[in-house]
């Protein structure tokens, strides 16, 4: 069984091979763009299954083959924070979710090619996220980290994001970016290994 993940995401990389998964990567030419009016489960799903599908599509399979694309969006008050534009948009962000609750959501599209059919699982989960209140010294060393710079939201809960954040409900992976026990369920129920 070839597992291809369709994501050039680092994080989604370490957490693919932590379960102990031999794959490849090749990263997805989608289109990204989705109407802000439909529910932030849908739209990650939707963006997860364009990902996974244009990747499928490019391969076209010949063997038993799992495609596994994904996608996560940061949302507060009904808004969704992308990746920061710049210093000013990543400073602004982290202040906005300082001392408050945000919602992490994770879509995941698993294009299955076995046994010559096609069949594709789609899902999408959410976690809560509470931040502590930050100071603005806080958050000024952590944008000059440069790390919230290639994240939703503006930061990354693995890495030096994780003092910004005072506790979790939900899985801690959807908010990383791949809700692993999910997956990994998917892939034992389909026979990949």
């Amino acid at each position: 069984m070839d597992i291809i993940l369709a994501s050039g995401s680092p994080r989604r990389y370490d957490l693919l091979k932590q379960i102990g998964f031999d794959f490849k990567v090749i990263t997805s030419e989608a289109d990204e763009s989705y109407d802000s009016s439909r529910s932030p489960g849908d739209i990650v799903m939707e963006l997860s299954l364009r990902k996974a599908e244009a990747v499928f599509l490019n391969e076209l399979p010949k063997k038993d083959t799992v495609v596994i694309g994904s996608d996560t969006i940061v949302v507060h008050n009904d808004k969704i924070l992308g990746k920061p534009s710049g210093r000013d948009e990543a400073v602004s962000m982290l202040k906005e979710l300082s001392g408050k609750v945000h919602h992490v959501y994770t879509g995941v599209a698993m294009y299955y090619f076995i046994n010559n059919r096609l069949f594709i699982e789609n899902f999408a989960d959410r976690a809560d996220v509470h931040f502590r209140r930050l100071t603005d010294a806080e958050i000024s060393a952590y944008v000059d980290s440069g790390e919230p710079m290639d994240k939703a939201g503006a930061y990354g809960i693995q890495g030096k994001g994780a003092v910004l954040v005072d506790r979790i409900e939900g899985d801690f992976y959807t908010i990383v970016g791949l809700p692993v026990v999910r997956v990994y369920e998917s892939l034992m129920r389909n026979g990949c290994f």
